[in-house]
């Protein structure tokens, strides 16, 4: 513990350090002709309607992570590990928006330094202010904006919690999400949205964050699930979702929110707007059938675990190209990831990895569909900021699309397998055998989700997990498992 005070207490400083560097320039202006922009032609002017759709559009983003992501992953896990699940994308909204404000969105979509990352100028939100910053709003103030990519900030690491579910120490999970937001989000939401980004620059198309959130996720999440380890009995011992009705809710909350995931990353209440929220829909429908069938076919019987990551799996992959496709585009999008998602999730039993809640199968493999799927039906005719695909004359916005996966799998793989060697050497990533017995709710937050026998939170102390694990082997049956 006093190793993580010490490594936070470091990054509190070195944040500090970089404010000061920053506040010895002039404060940077947020609005027209900044970071080498030529002056608008005529001023911005702020709209009402627009900036209440992004303020709404926010918030539905906020409610993905917290309930909604949150509700999803705690009702897959074991009873003992719900509480510590849910946990996770409760608390990446506080720590993530702090980092935000202080310094990812400056790294992020600050001023561009050499395509690869933003400045410190916007430390703690210098200079994003109530006027538009044109590069990226015309009709919304600067702060609005700011809280939007907020959002997305806060739901892409808790994403990949569902690949180390039921294993990892809290206070790596603090260290790894920091360093993690730091080290390979920032950068890759500069190289694709950032003003002079590379990947911009190059033409990738990512409408809402086919790469930026669900690839990185997905490849980081398999990174996570390599190096840390199947869960203890994982293959022998039943490891059911206690709660579907729960995980039903978050799906639902999750589609609910997509809404303003896509359809608000046109950035204004237009047409593009409503072209993306209906192809959000239409993709999420079919994937859920999608992925039903297949399962009734391949399993017999379809179930209520299935629709709804058929649905999510249809998000995930109508993100990137949401606002560049139409409806039936959508649809075929939407269709094939489902089939394409449940094929990939039942594949991490042949290969022996324990990826707890498929954030690789769903997130990574949808993700990937996804980006590519927009090189193939992307149209003008749609977005006429943006480009044609293949099937619309355009064969080179595919090899573009291609560029942008791989350069996220390079990004996400390679900087997480870098910072978890040194969280791990910090702090340690996994908890102990009987602490994991015990589950995460007792041995990481001294708390249970259901106190139906009456305990008081307050009664385990921090040996408390270690004690709770041998009381639970010798109160079980000879020859069946704890869990």
């Amino acid at each position: 513990m006093k190793r993580l005070v010490l490594v936070l207490a470091l990054m509190i400083v070195v944040s500090a350090l970089a404010g000061v560097a920053a506040a010895q320039s002039p404060p940077a202006p947020s609005g027209p002709g900044v970071a080498g922009l030529p002056p608008a032609a005529v001023p911005l002017k702020i709209d009402k309607g627009d900036t209440a759709w992004m303020l709404t559009s926010s918030a539905l983003v906020l409610l993905m992570t917290a309930p909604g992501l949150a509700l999803f992953y705690g009702g897959m896990v074991r009873q003992k590990n719900a509480l510590a699940t849910l946990m996770q994308s409760f608390i990446i909204v506080a720590l993530i928006s702090v980092q935000w404000v202080l310094w990812g969105y400056s790294l992020a979509f600050g001023p561009d330094k050499g395509g690869i990352i933003g400045g410190v100028e916007w430390f703690g939100l210098r200079g994003v202010g109530a006027e538009p910053f044109e590069a990226y709003a015309k009709t919304i103030p600067h702060s609005v904006f700011m809280l939007f990519q907020m959002m997305f900030a806060i739901i892409t690491p808790a994403l990949i919690t569902g690949a180390f579910a039921e294993r990892k120490r809290f206070s790596a999970f603090i260290v790894f999400t920091l360093a993690w937001a730091t080290l390979v989000y920032d950068p890759l939401a500069h190289w694709v949205w950032g003003d002079g980004g590379w990947l911009k620059k190059m033409g990738a198309l990512d409408f809402a964050g086919g790469t930026v959130v669900h690839i990185s996720s997905g490849v980081s999440a398999l990174v996570c699930a390599l190096m840390i380890g199947r869960r203890r009995g994982y293959g022998h011992q039943p490891m059911q979702p206690h709660n579907l009705p729960m995980t039903v809710m978050g799906a639902a909350l999750l589609w609910f929110g997509w809404f303003g995931f896509n359809a608000g990353s046109a950035l204004e209440a237009n047409g593009l707007a409503a072209s993306a929220f209906l192809a959000t829909n239409t993709a999420a429908a079919a994937a859920a059938l999608g992925w039903m069938f297949t399962e009734w076919m391949t399993r017999g019987k379809p179930t209520v675990l299935g629709a709804a990551s058929g649905a999510v799996a249809g998000l995930v992959a109508i993100t990137p190209a949401s606002g560049y496709v139409g409806p039936v585009s959508s649809l075929i999008i939407g269709a094939f990831a489902g089939f394409l998602c449940y094929s990939a999730c039942n594949l991490k039993a042949k290969f022996g990895y324990d990826d707890s809640l498929d954030v690789v199968g769903v997130h990574g493999v949808g993700g990937t569909w996804g980006a590519l799927a927009t090189g193939l039906f992307a149209s003008r005719s749609i977005n006429d900021g943006g480009a044609d695909g293949l099937f619309f004359g355009n064969p080179g916005q595919l090899g573009t699309q291609l560029v942008a996966v791989l350069a996220t799998y390079l990004m996400a793989g390679v900087g997480t397998m870098v910072i978890l060697k040194v969280v791990d050497a910090i702090v340690g990533l996994r908890v102990g055998p009987e602490d994991e017995v015990a589950g995460l709710d007792l041995s990481q937050h001294s708390e249970t989700a259901y106190a139906l026998g009456g305990g008081s939170y307050g009664e385990f102390s921090s040996g408390g997990g270690t004690a709770f694990a041998e009381a639970m082997r010798a109160a079980e049956p000879k020859g069946r498992p704890v869990h």
